[in-house]
C-alpha cells in the first residue's frame, strides 16, 4: 500500500509540472505576435534618396516635413507631423487639410526653413526635397535622420512611394496608390469618349502667365486620363523647353495657342495679392483671349490653383479628379 500511494503522489507532482509547462508554451506564444510587432517597429531599415542614403534605427513617430506635397503624403498615410513649412495659399493650411492639421507646428517655408524651430520639435524623421532645401541637408541631418526627394512638380508618386518607405508605411503607401489608380480608372470610364478632347491649362500670377503641359501635376494626371493636347501647344514646348514639358511662360501674343477644346485655368493670388488677380482679368478680358473657341463655345473654367498645382500631393490629387468628373459630365447635361 505505502508503494501505490508513493507512485500515486509521484504521478500527482509528474502531472502538475507537465500542466504548468503546457501553460507556459501557451502564455509565450499568445506573446509571439506582441513580440514580432514590437520588433518590426525596433528593427533598422536603410533609405536610398536623393541625397544618398539614411538608416533608421526604427519607425518614426515625430516627422517634420518641409514639402507641400509631402505633408499630403503623410495625412494620406495617417500620419500627423509635429511640424510641417506653411502651405503655399491659406494661414497657414490649405483649407482642404486645415482640418487634419490642427496644432502642427509652422516651421517656415518650403524656400526658407526655420532649422532652429526644427530642432526644438526633437523630431525623428525629416523629409524634405533636393530642389528646395539642398543647401540645408547638412544642418537638417545634425537635427535628425532626413530622407530627401529630388524634386516636385509632376513626380507626387515617386515622392509618395519614397515618403512611404521613410516612414515604415510601404504596404499603406500602396494601398494610397492602388486606390488613387483605381479613382482615376472609375472617373475614366465615366469620361468615356470625351477624354479624346485636348485640354489646355493656364496660370495665372502677378505680372506672369504660364501654359503648363505634360510634367505639371496637372499634366499628368490629365496624361493618366487619356486627354490628348494641342499641336501647336507641342510646337510651342519643343522649339522652348527651359523647363521642360512643365510650364512656359508667354506673352499675350501667344494667346491663341492656350485654346483647346476644354481650357481650364488657376491664379497664385496668396493673400488675395491684387496684382495676380489684376493680371487674370487683364487676360481674360483680353480680345484675343475672347476669340478663343474655348470661350466662344462655353469650355473655359476657372479652377483651384491649390488643388490644380501648388498642393501637389496625393489629397489634391483625387480632388482634381472629381473637379474633373464633374466639370465635364455637366458638359451633357
Amino acid at each position: 500500500m505505502k508503494s501505490a500511494k508513493f507512485l500515486f503522489t509521484i504521478i500527482s507532482i509528474m502531472t502538475i509540472f507537465l500542466l504548468a509547462a503546457c501553460g507556459n508554451n501557451t502564455d509565450e506564444k499568445a506573446e509571439k505576435p506582441k513580440d514580432q510587432g514590437n520588433k518590426t517597429e525596433d528593427t533598422s531599415y536603410t533609405i536610398e534618396h536623393a541625397m544618398g542614403s539614411t538608416t533608421l534605427d526604427k519607425t518614426p513617430q515625430k516627422v517634420v516635413v518641409l514639402s507641400n506635397e509631402g505633408t499630403e503624403a503623410l495625412l494620406a498615410l495617417g500620419v500627423k507631423p509635429v511640424g510641417a513649412v506653411q502651405s503655399w495659399l491659406g494661414d497657414p493650411w490649405y483649407d482642404h487639410i486645415k482640418d487634419d492639421m490642427q496644432g502642427v507646428e509652422v516651421v517656415g517655408t518650403e524656400s526658407e526653413v526655420n532649422l532652429e524651430k526644427i530642432a526644438s520639435l526633437k523630431p525623428d524623421l525629416i523629409i524634405g526635397t533636393k530642389m528646395r532645401q539642398e543647401a540645408v541637408y547638412d544642418q537638417l541631418s545634425a537635427i535628425a535622420p532626413t530622407v530627401f526627394s529630388e524634386t516636385l512638380r509632376g513626380d507626387w508618386k515617386e515622392n509618395f512611394t519614397l515618403y512611404a518607405k521613410a516612414l515604415n508605411l510601404e504596404e499603406k503607401g500602396n494601398e494610397v496608390l492602388s486606390q488613387f489608380d483605381a479613382h482615376v480608372e472609375d472617373v475614366k470610364q465615366k469620361l468615356g469618349d470625351k477624354v479624346n478632347q485636348e485640354v489646355s491649362v493656364v496660370r495665372f500670377m502677378a505680372g506672369k502667365s504660364r501654359i503648363y503641359y505634360t510634367d505639371s501635376f496637372s499634366g499628368v494626371i490629365f496624361n493618366q486620363l487619356g486627354f490628348k493636347r494641342t499641336q501647336p501647344q507641342a510646337e510651342l514646348f519643343a522649339a522652348d523647353n527651359k523647363l521642360g514639358n512643365l510650364a512656359i511662360e508667354v506673352g499675350k501674343e501667344v494667346i491663341p495657342k492656350m485654346d483647346g477644346d476644354v481650357l481650364f485655368y488657376f491664379t497664385y493670388a496668396p493673400n488675395g495679392d491684387q496684382a495676380a488677380l489684376d493680371t487674370a482679368k487683364e487676360w481674360t478680358n483680353d480680345p484675343l483671349w475672347k476669340n478663343l473657341n474655348a470661350v466662344k463655345t462655353g469650355n473655359v473654367h476657372e479652377v483651384s490653383d491649390a488643388i490644380w498645382n501648388t498642393a501637389g500631393g496625393v489629397l489634391a490629387a483625387n480632388l482634381m479628379l472629381d473637379d474633373i468628373e464633374n466639370i465635364f459630365l455637366k458638359q451633357t447635361k
